[in-house]
């Protein structure tokens, strides 16, 4: 029995305006509070600094051989999965949705963001922008989709990856691990420029005049953070800091790509050209996911994704409330998908390949996989 039929997103424009969708909402939803953000930071905190203990003391009292490397697997299992939320509240900061105050939240972002590798500004103003064009072909910054005419050259290599388990399963190994350093590094899945992009150079193309000076201040927190690393490794031994911190990174970095790879890659959405897209249309054109019980720890990033394009401001302990009342007014226009990830992974891979208008001359686009 075959898959059942999809079910797109509308791509008509909506029957109701932000501002209607945003009376929907409670108005407490859109309070930040300090006092509650801070709490779930150092919630967060705590647990991060409970698996440090149990890495630096726990687990080399064990017997060495099988049982160190559950312990060590099962360590950067969880601590990648803690450190997604403190990655969260970062990403929270860079939407000033921490606390009412700008320079704390940027100052806070900063250090969460860098500790983890992330260039806070830099990405920061990159996502900025893909907020604000979601869906756009031309404008979207991650992600993007190529259309057939850019995918000739690897038409006849197709059924070699995602036509075939092996070379799917290859695909997914390479975006997860190498996915998210490549986007910084080489724009990789990112928005077409005319040269080189990167999240690195205060004058690449992605940035404007004004925003160069807090992309070297964030060069500069990198910088910093990779020297504490060396002194580290200098006094406690280069695998002693791959084992705490290279695995859980590793780990973090993964679920990030993935996670935001399935926020927007799925057959039921649109994508549109410049004759097409607007504001509204693209920032609904995504889909929240079920992550079980690690919606918790990733702050619901991912299950209520819908509502945090359309109100990026708002406070992650709002979202799942604020989710609900917005639902029922969005009707076909709200997706939610709750296929096990692992297999949602393994569909969009084989699915989505790229996109194409399916009207001659409407500047609508799916995802297919038909060469």
């Amino acid at each position: 029995m075959g898959a059942p039929p999809v079910l797109r997103q509308p791509t008509d424009k909506p029957p109701f305006t932000l501002a209607e969708i945003k009376k929907a909402i409670p108005p407490h939803c859109f309070e930040r509070s300090l006092i509650k953000s801070s709490y779930y930071l150092l919630h967060d905190l705590f647990i991060v600094a409970a698996l440090v203990y149990f890495a630096t003391a726990v687990i080399p009292a064990l017997p060495a051989g099988l049982p160190r490397l559950v312990a060590w697997t099962l360590y950067w299992v969880a601590q990648g999965c803690v450190w997604l939320g403190v990655w969260t509240i970062g990403h929270e900061c860079g939407h000033h949705a921490f606390s009412d105050y700008q320079l704390l939240d940027d100052a806070l972002g900063l250090v969460l963001h860098s500790w983890l590798l992330v260039p806070y500004f830099s990405w920061k103003y990159s996502h900025r922008r893909h907020h604000s064009n979601r869906g756009s072909l031309e404008r979207d910054e991650n992600f993007v989709p190529q259309q057939k005419a850019a995918l000739a050259w690897y038409a006849p290599y197709a059924p070699y990856i995602e036509g075939n388990a092996a070379g799917r399963l290859l695909l997914i190994a390479v975006r997860l691990i190498l996915g998210w350093p490549l986007y910084l590094t080489f724009n990789s899945h990112g928005r077409a420029y005319p040269r080189w992009a990167n999240h690195f150079d205060p004058y690449g193309p992605i940035f404007s005049d004004r925003e160069r000076a807090l992309v070297f201040v964030t060069d500069v927190s990198l910088l910093a953070v990779w020297f504490a690393l060396f002194k580290l490794a200098s006094a406690f031994g280069f695998w002693s800091v791959v084992r705490v911190y290279g695995g859980p990174l590793l780990v973090v970095n993964a679920w990030l790509v993935l996670i935001v790879y399935l926020h927007h890659t799925h057959q039921a959405l649109p994508h549109y050209d410049s004759s097409e897209w607007d504001w509204l249309r693209g920032a609904l054109a995504t889909v929240d996911r079920d992550y079980g019980v690690l919606n918790y720890f990733f702050h619901h990033i991912a299950d209520t994704h819908v509502l945090h394009h359309l109100f990026s401001a708002m406070p992650h302990y709002h979202a799942m409330e604020a989710t609900k009342a917005i639902r029922p007014l969005l009707g076909d226009y709200y997706k939610f998908d709750a296929t096990p990830i692992v297999k949602a992974l393994w569909r969009e891979t084989r699915e989505c390949v790229y996109v194409e208008s399916m009207e001659d001359g409407k500047g609508v686009f799916w995802y297919t996989n038909k060469f």
